[in-house]
């Protein structure tokens, strides 16, 4: 098996979180793999600028989720560890990377895009993720 280290970020804008939908048709958070020793937050704002097209900051981490498929083009099964960050943008503007094989995507508020995001693990990422910078910008405003 291919054992292969990602980062990723869940992007908030207020009350909407960036998702997109890839070649598949699935609805997913913006990643991609930690290559040639880079830091896994630097590969998360990296991929989502690459993939969205926003410039964010990182908050916190946002904790790890790993799945595993098997890659036909590899002709080996593979298992994608991720590690997320919870990302804060005020850009409403976004530029789907078409060429990156996205279909679709953009800002949507929060139970809106938790329905449409196609895996279990990353809707419980949304919610959490939403959750802890709620209270991480909440107690900001206090301060």
């Amino acid at each position: 098996m291919l054992f292969r280290n990602c980062a990723g970020g869940i992007v908030f804008n207020g009350d909407s979180v960036f998702i997109l939908q890839n070649e598949k048709h699935e609805w997913v958070l913006p990643k991609g793999v930690i290559r040639n020793g880079a830091h896994a937050s630097e590969v998360a704002l990296k991929r989502v600028l690459e993939e969205g097209g926003i410039n964010a900051k990182i908050i916190a981490p946002a904790g790890e989720t790993s799945y595993e498929f098997y890659s036909y083009s590899r002709q080996q099964p593979v298992c994608n560890k991720i590690t997320w960050f919870v990302m804060d943008t005020d850009q409403t503007d976004y530029r789907v990377n078409c060429e990156e094989g996205f279909l679709d995507g953009g800002f949507y508020p929060i139970q809106e895009a938790i329905e449409k995001i196609t895996y279990s693990q990353d809707k419980s990422l949304v919610r959490v993720a939403y959750r802890k910078i709620a209270k991480i910008l909440e107690m900001e405003k206090g301060a």
